[in-house]
C-alpha cells in the first residue's frame, strides 16, 4: 500500500506539472497579477527587420514594436512626440528637433542626433531601400548639439511632419551598425523602443521581450511579445478560440459567429484606411486601353453586394483612395457607387467588344481580408457584361515580385493603406513607382500637372483643391477603379483589452491584460 500510494503521488505531482508547462504554453493565462505573454497571430513572414527595405504592413505591425520616431501617431491618426522633446520650423526649408533626454537603444547606448542623422541620411542616400522615396525631400541632417538637430529640405515640402511620423521612419544606432554591419542588424536588431528583440525562427515566429529601461516606462503586463505566422485563416481562428494566440487580424465575416459565440473571445472592429483597388493597364496593346471598357469595368461591379455578401456589411463603398481622416480627401467620392449592367454592356459595344472581351487579372490570396473571394466575385461580374477574365490567385510575395516587375495583366487588385495620411500618396501611385502613369500607359498632362505642383505647394488651401481635382480626373479616366474602404474586425481574447488603431499597427505597449 506504501508503494501504491508513493505512486500516485508521484503521478499526482507530474500531472500538476505538467498541468502547470501547459498553461505556460497557452496565450490566454489567467492569473491578474503575474505578466503573461502577448502572441499576436499575423498571415505572412516578417520581411526584414529593417524598416526602411520594404513597405510591407505586417513586417512593420511586428517590428515597430522595438523603434521609435521623432514623431508617431496616436490611436486617432494624429501626429504627436515620440523621441522628440519639441519641433519647429525655422524657415521654408528647415525644421528643428530637440530630443528626450536619457532615451538608451536595448544595448545601453544613449540615443543622440547623429543616430537621427545617420538614419535619415541613409534612407536617402541607400537607393537599394525600398522606403526610400519617401525621404527623398531630406537634403541635409545637421547635428547642432548632442540632443539637437537641423532637417533641411531640398524644396518646400508641406508633407514633411508627415514623413517623419511615417510608421517606417523609426531611428537606428549609428555607433552598432557601423560597428556590426547592417547585415549583422538586420539578424540581431536594436532600437529604443518598449521591447527588445529575442529571436526569429522563419516561418514560425519573432518573439520580444520588455525592455526594463524604456523612456517612457516599462512594459507592465506582458512578460514577452510574440507575432507567430499562420498563413491559413482558419488556423488562426482556431489558435484564437484554444487559448494559444490572443490577438488575430483581418477576421471575415463568415468567422464571425465562432468568435462571438466562444466565451473567451470576441470581436473588435474598426474603420481602416485600406482600400480595395482594381488597377488597369493603358498600354496600347492592352483592350483596357480604351476608357470606354475602363468604364464598362466599373460599372459592371456591384460594390455593395461585395460588401454585404463578402464582408457582412464592414465596409464603405468609394471612388477615391483618399479617404475622409486623410488630407486632400475629396468626399463627393466617398460612400458612393456606380453600377449599371446595361450601360456597361452599352459601353464595351460602343469600344467594338459587343461579342466579349478576355482580360488577365491578379489578385493576393490570402494576404487580406477575403482577397480571393472578392476577386472571384468581381470575376463572376464582369463576366456578366461578357468580359472574361483569367484570374490568377497568388501567394504574397510572388505577387509582389510580379507587381513590382511591371508585369502584371491588364488587371490587378491591390489592397492598399495610406500611410502618409495625405492625398501626396496620389504623386506615388502616378508619377513614380511600378504602379505609375508611364508604366500603366496613361498619359494625362492636366493631372500631372497637378500632382507636380501639388507636391511643394506650402498654401495649403491650394494644395487641398489641387489634389481635389486630381481625384476627380482620376475617377473619370478610370486610372484605378475603387472598390471599398475596409473596415478592420479582429478576434481577440477577452484576457486583453485592445482597440484597432486607423494605421493598422498593433502596438503592445497600448494592449493592457484584464
Amino acid at each position: 500500500m506504501r508503494i501504491l500510494k508513493a505512486a500516485l503521488v508521484g503521478i499526482t505531482t507530474i500531472a500538476v506539472l505538467l498541468a502547470g508547462c501547459s498553461n505556460d504554453n497557452k496565450a490566454n493565462s489567467t492569473g491578474k497579477d503575474e505578466k503573461r505573454p502577448l502572441t499576436i497571430a499575423v498571415p505572412t513572414e516578417i520581411k526584414t527587420m529593417d524598416l526602411y527595405a520594404h513597405n510591407d504592413f505586417v513586417s512593420w505591425m511586428a517590428t515597430n514594436n522595438m523603434y521609435n520616431s521623432l514623431l508617431t501617431r496616436d490611436t486617432k491618426g494624429e501626429i504627436v512626440s515620440d523621441l522628440a522633446e519639441s519641433y519647429k520650423n525655422i524657415n521654408e526649408l528647415t525644421w528643428e528637433f530637440t530630443l528626450k533626454k536619457g532615451v538608451t537603444f536595448h544595448n545601453g547606448d544613449e540615443l543622440t542626433a547623429e543616430d537621427v542623422k545617420f538614419t535619415l541620411e541613409r534612407a536617402v542616400k541607400d537607393k537599394t531601400l525600398n522606403e526610400g522615396t519617401a525621404f527623398k525631400s531630406i537634403k541635409e541632417v545637421k547635428v547642432l548639439e548632442p540632443l539637437k538637430l537641423h532637417i533641411i529640405t531640398q524644396k518646400p515640402d508641406p508633407l514633411f511632419l508627415n514623413v517623419v511620423a511615417r510608421t517606417s521612419a523609426v531611428i537606428y544606432p549609428k555607433k552598432y551598425i557601423e560597428e556590426k554591419g547592417i547585415d549583422y542588424f538586420n539578424e540581431h536588431p536594436i532600437g529604443s523602443g518598449p521591447f527588445k528583440f529575442v529571436d526569429w525562427k522563419r516561418g514560425s515566429h519573432v518573439s520580444f521581450e520588455p525592455y526594463d529601461k524604456y523612456f517612457a516606462g516599462p512594459v507592465k503586463d506582458w512578460s514577452k511579445l510574440v507575432f507567430r505566422i499562420l498563413p491559413e485563416g482558419s488556423t488562426r481562428v482556431g489558435e484564437l478560440l484554444t487559448g494559444g494566440v490572443n490577438i488575430i487580424p483581418n477576421v471575415t465575416s463568415n468567422d464571425w459567429s465562432r468568435i462571438k459565440g466562444n466565451g473567451s473571445t470576441e470581436l473588435a472592429s474598426a474603420i481602416s484606411n485600406r482600400v480595395a483597388i482594381i488597377v488597369p493597364k493603358a498600354a496600347p496593346s492592352t483592350p483596357t486601353a480604351n476608357p470606354k471598357v475602363r468604364e464598362a469595368i466599373e460599372l459592371a461591379i456591384d460594390k455593395k453586394l461585395i460588401i454585404d455578401k463578402l464582408l457582412g456589411g464592414e465596409a464603405t463603398p468609394t471612388r477615391t483612395r483618399v479617404t475622409p481622416g486623410n488630407y486632400g480627401a475629396n468626399e463627393k467620392l466617398f460612400n458612393t457607387a456606380l453600377f449599371d449592367v446595361n450601360r456597361a454592356k452599352e459601353l464595351l459595344k460602343e469600344a467594338g467588344f459587343e461579342k466579349g472581351m478576355e482580360l488577365t487579372m491578379q489578385s493576393s490570396n490570402g494576404r487580406y481580408a477575403k482577397d480571393k473571394e472578392v476577386a472571384e466575385l468581381v470575376v463572376g461580374m464582369l463576366a456578366n457584361v461578357g468580359i472574361k477574365v483569367k484570374l490568377e490567385l497568388m501567394e504574397w510575395n510572388s505577387y509582389l515580385e510580379l507587381r513590382n516587375a511591371n508585369k502584371v495583366g491588364d488587371l490587378h487588385m491591390v489592397w492598399f493603406a495610406n500611410s502618409f495620411y495625405d492625398a501626396h500618396i496620389m504623386i506615388g501611385e502616378h508619377l513614380s513607382g511600378s504602379r505609375s502613369m508611364t508604366n500603366l500607359g496613361f498619359n494625362h498632362p492636366e493631372l500631372k500637372d497637378l500632382l507636380s505642383k501639388a507636391e511643394n505647394n506650402m498654401n495649403q488651401e491650394e494644395r487641398k483643391q489641387q489634389y481635389q481635382r486630381a481625384q476627380e480626373i482620376e475617377a473619370q479616366e478610370r486610372m484605378r477603379i475603387y472598390l471599398y474602404l475596409e473596415h478592420n474586425t479582429y478576434g481577440v481574447s477577452k484576457t486583453v483589452n485592445f482597440k484597432p488603431r486607423l494605421d493598422e499597427m498593433i502596438k503592445a505597449y497600448e494592449i493592457t491584460k484584464r
